[in-house]
């Protein structure tokens, strides 16, 4: 269950893009508010273009806000440099993308271990393989350690990287369509990690979707219209 400490808080939050040769900027997240408890579980639905997305890559610190304030553990983002929204991302955050993004010529396991590279605690590298191999067993994918990216199969390849996501430990996994891809008996399956991880782990899952299947598995549905959000929404 999650609990009442505050993860993420965002007051005012708004993002504007350059409009098409030299025209007025586009408006994408407006006056956004949102308030993530640690443990929760959301899904963010809503049509193509309106802001799903934008958003998620602001809590993950890929991008910034051009207004108001994102919180993370009270800490505000927008006040860090580069470095240190790396160094957030890098500790605090996973992500799962719709593509899995693993590199062909990488083994699984090779591919769960890049992240754990600019760690620069000597302890925490030395444990990562370890710790790799016990989740790469815990999906079932024990045995396919040493298997490249192209002998695996779709749902396999995303629950490869799912592990990779969670190899640091990260308190937020951040997932943008991560079964739109799939198959269906694949996304069950990817949905099922997710929510394990989310209720055996304690992890935050905040997950941009149009499946209806996979948001009605989150704890609460958050549907995006005009820029803003607004509570149960349908995909």
């Amino acid at each position: 269950m999650p609990g009442n400490e505050v993860l993420f808080e965002l007051h005012g939050v708004g993002k504007n893009y350059a409009g098409a040769e030299g025209g007025k900027p586009v408006s994408v997240l407006r006056d956004v508010e949102l308030t993530v408890r640690r443990g929760e579980s959301v899904a963010l639905v809503g049509p193509s273009g309106s802001g799903k997305t934008t958003l998620l890559n602001i809590l993950g610190t890929l991008d910034r806000a051009d207004q108001g304030k994102v919180l993370l553990d009270g800490q505000d983002l927008g006040s860090l440099d580069e470095a240190g929204l790396a160094d957030v991302r890098n500790r605090q955050i996973g992500f799962v993308f719709q593509s899995h993004h693993l590199l062909p010529h990488l083994t699984v396991l090779e591919n769960v271990l890049v992240p754990t590279l600019p760690m620069a605690e000597g302890a925490v590298r030395a444990a990562a393989p370890d710790r790799a191999r016990l989740l790469l067993k815990r999906v079932g994918l024990g045995d396919r350690l040493g298997h490249r990216p192209g002998q695996l199969s779709g749902g396999e390849c995303q629950r490869v990287a799912v592990v990779r996501a969670m190899i640091n430990q990260p308190k937020i996994l951040l997932a943008d369509e991560p079964t739109g891809a799939l198959d269906r008996n694949s996304s069950r399956g990817l949905a099922a990690l997710l929510k394990e991880l989310n209720r055996e782990d304690g992890v935050t899952l905040i997950v941009v979707t149009h499946s209806m299947e996979l948001a009605k598995e989150m704890g609460r549905v958050l549907e995006f219209g005009d820029g803003q959000l607004r509570e149960g929404g349908q995909a």
